[in-house]
């Protein structure tokens, strides 16, 4: 229970104290001044609050195998397993020799996968992760696992809007290339030598419309198999070892 924070005042203490939380768990139908309180300051600091039965929370709280859980009060915050880093502290951060290389998740939500991409990312020389607030990996002890250590050393910034965030790197000089199936241009077709940013979405759905629409370029990656698609994970690791093969 290390990354978590369970009780109503404990939890607006630790936000109001600046720690970063990935998610806060409410039990249904709680109410009262308190938990209006709570909901109010992690909506000013845009913390996603999910709504969940109290057996989850009893679960979570649960100190061993067969031990008792913990009074949490309906409320438990999960912090994150990492300090994320600002949009400007990524940018700033790129050598003025090297073509930036920046990897957006637009609704991976599989910890393994958001981890496997994340060290795919880190081995390619990218220069940071750009995640959304809500409907995104929690970065945990699990993330970490997965990513074998990679995300405590590649910057990780969480944004509340992915669409201003590409926006903004468009206008830095970036082009935003997405990995999608249904393109009919080969990623081994397009300059990936200029500074890039790789949009990778979530396997059921793909990247989202508004977010296909600021793309400069929509790539697939040939597949000679009868399977259809590849995992995100294994993409993206394809895209962007196309990025270091132009690049070398």
């Amino acid at each position: 229970m290390n990354n978590l924070v369970f009780g109503l005042r404990p939890v607006i203490e630790a936000i109001e104290a600046g720690r970063q939380i990935e998610k806060i768990y409410i039990r249904k139908g709680a109410d009262g001044q308190l938990i209006s309180e709570l909901r109010e300051v992690a909506r000013a600091q845009h913390i996603n609050v999910q709504e969940v039965p109290i057996e989850k929370l009893d679960r979570l709280t649960k100190n061993g195998r067969w031990g008792k859980s913990a009074n949490h009060q309906g409320v438990v915050a999960q912090i994150s397993a990492i300090v994320y880093a600002g949009i400007e502290e990524i940018l700033a951060a790129i050598p003025a020799e090297s073509a930036g290389l920046v990897v957006v998740f637009d609704g991976v939500t599989d910890v393994r996968n958001f981890g496997a991409i994340a060290r795919s990312a880190e081995c390619a020389g990218a220069h940071g992760l750009i995640v959304p607030m809500k409907n995104a990996a929690p970065v945990n002890a699990d993330a970490l696992k997965a990513s074998a250590g990679a995300l405590n050393i590649i910057p990780v910034s969480r944004v509340g809007s992915i669409r201003n965030t590409l926006k903004i790197l468009q206008g830095e000089g970036f082009q935003i290339v997405a990995a999608t199936e249904k393109s009919g241009t080969r990623l081994y077709d397009v300059d990936l030598t200029r500074p890039t940013v790789i949009v990778m979405g979530s396997e059921e759905d793909g990247i989202s419309k508004e977010v296909l629409k600021l793309c400069n370029a929509q790539v697939s990656i040939p597949l000679r198999g009868k399977i259809g698609s590849l995992n995100v994970a294994a993409a993206a690791a394809v895209m962007l070892y196309e990025v270091v093969r132009q690049r070398l």
